[in-house]
């Protein structure tokens, strides 16, 4: 049986890597991006989406889904609070927890009908770390890690496996603007493994927590982060 799964963020950086990874493996794969559809070859059905805005057209377009990729987030220039509006806060935590609740409040509820389905929210080192991103980044990647192991823990009976995968410096569009022999030289040697991590590495974590191979793991959150939280 093809497996449907809906990812977030499917334009560009890790949502673009695991929506071609599992297409390739032969999933249904339903996009969700504010930018335009991507080239991608397989099964894919896009939907052009702003996901701060009303998030029923979501629904009636893909009503049900086995695997929910909450992927799509943003940074937040690492500013400190004082240099942050209520409204940037705001922002930030809409897209990066409020979306992703959301959208599982609702397939969940698909998915409890039938006792399965995988929820895979991407979270971040700056999920239990400071200095990953700014105050609202960090909290809001707090606030997701909480948000999944609760999760875990309240519907396992009930057949729900739920993870989190937490990325450290992934080479993306957000990124993109870390120029050469700065920050983003800086990153890389900073990191053990002395190199950003590429999408594709973060879509193979992906593909491994929604193959049903792993059924007796539940609420975990996986660090894929060269090595950085070993410091």
């Amino acid at each position: 049986m093809t497996k449907r799964i809906l990812v977030t963020g499917a334009s560009s950086g890790i949502g673009l890597a695991q929506a071609r990874l599992f297409l390739e493996k032969g999933y249904q794969v339903y996009g969700v991006d504010q930018s335009e559809k991507p080239d991608l070859q397989g099964d894919f059905h896009f939907l052009q989406r702003d996901l701060t805005l009303d998030l029923e057209p979501i629904f009636d377009w893909c009503p049900q889904v086995d695997i929910l990729c909450n992927t799509a987030g943003i940074l937040d220039d690492y500013k400190p609070l004082l240099e942050q509006s209520a409204q940037e806060i705001q922002e930030i935590f809409e897209i990066n927890y409020v979306t992703p609740v959301e959208l599982t409040r609702y397939y969940l509820t698909q998915m409890l009908e039938y006792k399965r389905g995988t929820i895979i929210n991407m979270c971040s080192i700056a999920s239990n770390l400071a200095g990953g991103g700014g105050h609202a980044y960090t909290s809001s990647k707090h606030a997701l890690a909480g948000f999944t192991k609760q999760l875990a823990l309240d519907y396992a009976e009930a057949g729900i496996r739920v993870f989190g995968i937490a990325p450290g410096a992934v080479k993306t569009g957000m990124t993109a603007d870390f120029e050469p022999g700065g920050l983003a030289d800086w990153v890389a040697s900073e990191t053990p493994i002395k190199r950003w991590i590429s999408p594709e590495e973060v879509a193979e974590v992906s593909l491994f927590l929604a193959s049903g191979k792993v059924s007796a793991m539940q609420g975990q959150i996986l660090i894929i982060d060269g090595g950085w939280s070993l410091k």
